[in-house]
């Protein structure tokens, strides 16, 4: 069975501790080629992790023809320029998230995408991908909590470092670009459709000035979702969908352990059921979706539609919370 021989743009701790060894474990994925802009580090990289070829430039992987996609894990605002030019040298395209920096580059990036029908494009949210995602949004599409009304989520960790790219302003840092970005994408993923309008409150690191703690309400035509996401707070993630019969509890919703079962409870007024599912690493599932719809030649899990969405929400909330005033979604007016 043939696999997709992959390249990654960058050495980034993401993709060489997380991803790569993860798409290793995929049936239909190979890691052929990892590139840096210093051919030293992606050398120390292919050697740990046993890739072929080694490249100084992203500019070289892409003019190898041995390369069918590439997976970018490079900082937010090299996302669009390095999809753009991996799409123009003709290879498929997996994204880290955010997809961008603004709407406006998500929509250049999807206006350049439609130029070349058969390639593949995706933004790398590996947590829709995982089985107990995939289990509660068919027991809410079934009715199992009866209508869903709310969502809410939480998402932090604590990182103060000035260094560190996710603290860097220029660059697309700060926590709603880094992780608030999952909390919105699980709301519309598991509601099935857009917010008409949001809220969203910011306060930024005053050194770094990175917003180190952000919450937003999202209002959507007959239910609401409210998050917080934190960069400077104790570690801690959970997420609960209440329904007009039940509720949903993900245990570990963004970075499920691959070496561990998953929890999941579904309560009612009379029962807790405990939905125990077996240990798997979402970045290998993610990696192997994507490559059997190159394979297949069929469309990718998410469309790159679903990045831009996300992204026109992500833009909405920063709005708000600078002018202190709900912003609509649609008209992009504030009230």
């Amino acid at each position: 069975m043939k696999k997709i021989r992959w390249g990654v743009l960058s050495t980034a701790r993401i993709g060489t501790e997380k991803v790569i060894p993860a798409m290793q474990l995929g049936e239909y994925c190979t890691i052929t080629a990892i590139a840096s802009r210093q051919l030293k580090k992606s050398q120390t990289a292919a050697g740990q992790l046993g890739i072929e070829k080694a490249y100084g430039s992203y500019e070289e992987l892409l003019a190898d023809p041995d390369i069918d996609a590439v997976y970018i894990p490079l900082p937010n605002h090299l996302h669009v320029p390095w999809a753009i030019k991996a799409l123009n040298a003709g290879k498929h395209v997996l994204c880290e998230k955010p997809i961008g920096l603004s709407t406006a580059e998500a929509q250049k990036l999807l206006s350049v995408a439609r130029k070349f029908p058969r390639l593949k494009i995706m933004e790398a949210f590996m947590y829709r991908h995982h089985p107990q995602w995939q289990w509660a949004k068919q027991w809410v599409v079934q009715g199992k909590i009866g209508e869903a009304q709310t969502i809410q989520s939480f998402f932090s960790y604590y990182n103060a470092d000035p260094d560190n790219i996710r603290n860097k302003a220029d660059v697309g840092g700060g926590g709603l670009m880094d992780i608030g970005c999952y909390c919105i994408s699980l709301s519309r993923f598991i509601l099935g459709t857009e917010p008409r309008r949001v809220c969203g409150i910011m306060e930024d690191d005053p050194m770094m000035k990175v917003d180190r703690l952000t919450s937003g309400i999202l209002e959507f035509s007959r239910s609401t979702s409210t998050f917080t996401c934190a960069t400077q707070l104790v570690p801690y993630q959970r997420v609960n969908i209440f329904g007009t019969k039940g509720r949903i509890e993900i245990e570990i919703p963004f970075n499920a352990p691959s070496d561990q079962p998953c929890k999941v409870w579904y309560r009612d007024s009379n029962k807790v059921e405990e939905i125990v599912l077996d240990a798997c690493n979402q970045y290998t599932i993610q990696g192997d979706l994507f490559s059997r719809a190159v394979l297949e030649d069929r469309e990718v899990p998410v469309p790159l539609e679903d990045a831009v969405e996300n992204m026109q929400v992500i833009k909405a909330l920063i709005s708000s919370a600078r002018s202190r005033k709900w912003v609509n979604l649609k008209k992009g007016t504030t009230t």
